[in-house]
């Protein structure tokens, strides 16, 4: 039994490392997003409503059948059901029925309304799908913050190591009298600067690592961490395709018109819907119903002694009772229940037509402000073929800019490179002084950084391009 509970609490140990030790890819990131944003399960919601929109729209086929039952009692002075006479009694009476309709015609607005609710459901579809391209798009633009943050802590970290380096060396210049103390002084004060940086670089990692999290919906900050990788640049070859091209592609593929789109056929389908209500309706309707009553029964009659020359005379059916005239009813038992529900139940049914003659303009008037919102959806759709090409013309510009800024950094770098390479090499053998060394490394410094923001800008902007030409979100190259 020992063994048993401590390899049990191995495994538990084991499986609570590797959780918090787990490093998530851009990939991994992306998936996990689009399952759990809080934005993307908000659109889902609208696409469940759609479909019970769509779930009512075939319940207008569908008969409605109700089904009712009453059961009251009266205290007081009432009239006897059975007899007619006026009498102070608790009675107690019961009834039920069951009533059903179907439409027959409409003005075919249940066809239609159906037809509504699937372009709706297409719409929702489409919104989901625009939201989950813009999630993704944030996640790797999180991912790639929190991916140059890391690394520019490295260089923060590569470089204050060469000032350890050089710190020591100096000491030793100082000593021999090579160098006055003045330079020393300098170094230690880089030193301290770059220290001050790297924890603002460590600041950064943490702020843009929650950032993600919360993208993704994940609360546990302290254990949540990317993989360390430097990605390569891939898909520029998608810049080869002119900005016509993308923007014919765009236009296609991407959600944005096909939401506008489905808007304008359901501001159209409201107008026909609305015109419907021109025409005539159609119903049919069954009703059965019966009812049973407390009140005793009236088994005969005696003579009446006002009137003694007359007959008795009584007529029984169910428990509603004829007395012949001039006679006193007596009374006996009620009927059983069910007997009761038998002996007085009954149907109806037909069809009922109504025909629209005037309802104060309003269907004219719901005609007209459907055909209002048409013409708006109209000028919508063409607002957004607008939209879309300037995004579309403001993503392959930006694209071709970071790129030749990507360049320009990578040239610039390398000279900053040479020339501190040059400056440490004055500097050892006292041929510069330690200021002159120190602004020849923060200019290289600050250029290795710059290339890096160059690198995973023109990476996500890429990937902006990549989006508008049609290529999935899944399918996006990092």
């Amino acid at each position: 039994m020992k063994n048993y509970s401590l390899l049990a609490m191995l495994l538990l140990f084991s499986s609570l490392l590797t959780a918090q030790q787990k490093e998530w890819t851009l990939e991994e990131c992306v998936n996990y997003a689009l399952e759990n944003n809080i934005q993307v399960k908000q659109t889902m919601l609208d696409v469940e409503l759609s479909e019970i929109e769509k779930r009512d729209a075939l319940g207008n086929f569908i008969p409605n059948i109700n089904a009712q039952a009453s059961n009251a009692w009266n205290t007081g002075l009432t009239q006897n059901v059975t007899t007619g006479i006026l009498q102070n009694q608790t009675t107690r009476n019961f009834s039920a029925g069951v009533s059903a309709g179907l439409t027959l015609f409409d003005g075919l607005r249940n066809f239609k309304q159906l037809q509504r609710a699937k372009l709706s459901r297409i719409a929702s579809d489409y919104s989901l799908d625009k939201m989950k391209d813009d999630i993704a798009l944030f996640v790797a633009d999180s991912y790639l913050q929190v991916l140059f943050n890391k690394q520019n802590l490295a260089v923060l970290k590569s470089q204050n190591q060469v000032t350890q380096e050089q710190l020591g060396r100096t000491q030793e210049l100082v000593d021999a009298g090579v160098l006055p103390e003045g330079d020393l002084l300098e170094i230690r004060a880089t030193m301290a600067d770059e220290k001050q940086r790297m924890i603002l670089a460590e600041n950064q990692i943490q702020i843009s690592l929650i950032n993600l999290a919360q993208l993704l919906g994940i609360r546990d900050y302290q254990n949540f961490n990317i993989v360390e990788r430097d990605y390569d640049i891939f898909g520029n070859e998608i810049l080869d395709n002119t900005v016509y091209d993308v923007i014919n592609t765009a236009k296609e593929e991407r959600s944005e018109i096909k939401i506008a789109e489905a808007n304008k056929d359901l501001a159209e389908m409201d107008v026909d819907l609305a015109k419907a209500a021109y025409l005539p309706t159609l119903n049919a309707f069954f009703n059965y119903n019966t009812r049973e009553s407390g009140q005793a029964r009236i088994t005969g009659g005696v003579l009446d002694p006002d009137q003694p020359t007359r007959q008795i005379g009584v007529v029984q059916s169910s428990n509603e009772i004829v007395v012949a005239p001039n006679t006193i009813p007596t009374l006996g038992s009620p009927l059983p229940f069910m007997e009761q529900l038998y002996r007085n139940d009954g149907i109806s049914y037909g069809f009922q037509l109504n025909v629209p003659i005037l309802n104060g303009f309003a269907t004219r008037n719901q005609v007209k402000r459907n055909e209002v919102n048409v013409k708006r959806a109209e000028f919508q759709l063409e607002q957004a073929e607008l939209d879309l090409e300037a995004n579309v013309y403001q993503a392959y510009t930006d694209a071709n800019g970071a790129f030749e800024a990507y360049e320009a950094a990578l040239v610039a770098s390398e000279a900053q490179k040479r020339a501190f390479e040059y400056a440490t090499e004055r500097y050892d053998v006292g041929l510069t002084n330690a200021f002159d060394f120190s602004q020849a490394k923060i200019r290289y410094e600050n250029t290795q950084i710059e290339a890096l923001r160059a690198k995973y800008d023109y990476i996500f902007k890429l990937k902006v391009v990549e989006l508008y030409f049609g290529i999935p979100v899944r399918d996006l190259k990092f």
